[in-house]
C-alpha cells in the first residue's frame, strides 16, 4: 500500500506510528520499542489453538533477524530484553528494526514522506544521519518499502502541533508556550512563540521515565534482597495502576515512586535553569508516557502557570509529526503547481 505520509515516533519505551486513514482520521499504532534476537524456533500457535500466536513480526537488518511487534516479550533471561538505552541509539540496528516493523504493521510498500523524530539535543548531530539511513528502497525481511523523503523534526514539536490542531487562536506568534516531553530514556523542552522555536530556551537530557523504573527496581531488591531486572515491567504496573508482581507478592509501588522523587526533581532544576522565568508563558504543554509522573514535580517549579497533560500522551508527538508532514507535502504541491 502506498501513501503521501507516515510519521513514526521510535522512543526509547514504545514505537508509534500515525497515518490518515481513508475517513480522514488519524490512524495510530504502537508496539514496545523492544528488538531481541528471534527466536530459532516457535513454539506459540502450536497445540489445538492452546497456545496463541503472539502479533510480532522477525526483521532483518544486515542479515540479523529481530523480533519486533506489540507482542514481543517484556521479560528476558538475565534482562536482555533488546532495550536500547544510549544517546546513539538512533544509528542502532535495533533503531532500524523497529523502525521498519512500524511500517509492516502499516501495511506500507511506498512511502513519499517520512517523518520522524529527535531529541533536542540530538538533532544537529543525528537528523542528516537519519535522512541519509532511509530514504532509498529497502528489502528488510517481510517485503520491500520504498520511502521517497524523510523528515526530521524535534520530537516535543509534534506535541505543540497536536495541541494546537483546534485552538489555532491560542498559539499565535506572540503566544509563547513550553512544551515538556517525558519519554523513556530523555526529557526534552521546546520554549515556543507560536510555532518559532527558540534555540537558547529548548534543550533536552538524558532523564525520563527509566531513570525512575530503575531507581524503583534498586529501592525494591533492596528491600527483597535480590535482584529486580524488569523495568518494563515495572512501567507496565504503573501505568495501568497495579501492583508489582514479584516472586508470589503484590508490591504497592507507589511508597517506591514517592522515594524516587529526588530523581525527578532533579530534571526538573536543569530544566528550570534553562528556561528561566516563564511569566510570558501562556501554558505549559506536558506531553510523553512519563508525563504523568513528572507533573507534581513540574506544577512546583511552576506554580503559577497553566500546566496541561495533553490528551493521549503517548501518541501526541507522532499524530504532530503527521500533520507537520501533511503541511509540507501540501506547500510543495502548492509550489510546484505554481511553477
Amino acid at each position: 500500500m502506498k501513501t503521501s505520509v507516515f510519521a513514526v515516533d521510535v522512543g526509547y519505551g514504545n514505537t508509534k506510528s500515525a497515518l490518515r486513514a481513508a475517513s480522514g482520521s488519524i490512524a495510530t499504532g504502537m508496539h514496545p520499542s523492544l528488538a531481541p534476537l528471534a527466536a530459532s524456533r516457535t513454539l506459540s500457535g502450536y497445540g489445538e489453538s492452546v497456545l496463541t500466536s503472539r502479533k510480532v513480526a522477525t526483521i532483518v537488518i544486515d542479515q540479523i533477524e529481530y523480533e519486533v511487534g506489540p507482542d514481543v516479550s517484556l521479560t528476558a533471561a538475565y534482562g536482555n530484553t533488546g532495550r536500547a538505552l544510549s544517546n546513539d541509539y538512533v544509528l542502532s540496528d535495533n533503531y532500524a528494526a523497529l523502525l521498519m516493523g512500524s511500517i509492516h504493521f502499516a501495511g506500507l510498500t511506498h512511502i513519499e514522506r517520512l517523518v520522524l523524530g529527535l531529541p533536542v539535543h540530538n538533532m544537529k548531530k543525528y537528523s542528516g544521519a537519519l535522512r541519509d539511513r532511509f530514504t532509498g528502497t529497502f528489502d528488510y525481511g517481510p517485503g520491500r518499502v520504498t520511502v521517497d523523503k524523510v523528515v526530521v523534526i524535534p520530537q516535543p514539536l509534534g506535541s505543540l502541533v497536536a495541541a494546537s490542531t483546534n485552538r489555532q487562536n491560542e498559539f499565535g506568534r506572540d503566544s509563547a508556550h513550553l512544551v515538556i516531553d517525558v519519554g523513556y530514556f530523555t526529557t526534552d523542552w521546546v520554549y515556543a512563540n507560536g510555532f518559532t522555536m527558540d534555540d537558547k530556551r529548548s534543550d533536552g537530557i538524558p532523564g525520563g521515565a527509566s531513570q525512575i523504573y530503575q531507581r524503583i527496581a534498586a529501592l525494591i531488591s533492596r528491600d527483597q534482597d535480590d535482584q529486580v531486572e524488569d523495568i518494563e515491567r515495572i512501567d507496565k504496573a504503573l501505568r495501568e495502576r497495579k501492583p508489582f508482581f514479584f516472586y508470589g507478592n503484590d508490591i504497592d509501588l507507589d511508597p517506591y515512586l514517592e522515594q524516587s522523587q529526588p530523581v525527578i526533581a532533579g530534571v526538573v532544576k536543569e530544566m528550570q535553569n534553562n528556561v528561566g522565568q516563564l511569566a510570558n508563558v501562556r501554558s505549559i504543554i506536558l506531553s510523553g508516557g512519563g508525563g504523568a509522573l513528572y507533573a507534581p514535580a513540574i506544577r512546583k517549579a511552576f506554580p503559577r502557570v497553566t500546566l496541561e497533560i495533553i490528551d493521549s500522551p503517548c501518541t501526541a508527538n507522532v499524530k504532530g509529526f503527521l500533520i507537520v508532514g501533511e503541511a509540507g507535502l501540501a506547500r510543495e504541491r502548492t509550489a510546484a503547481a505554481k511553477a
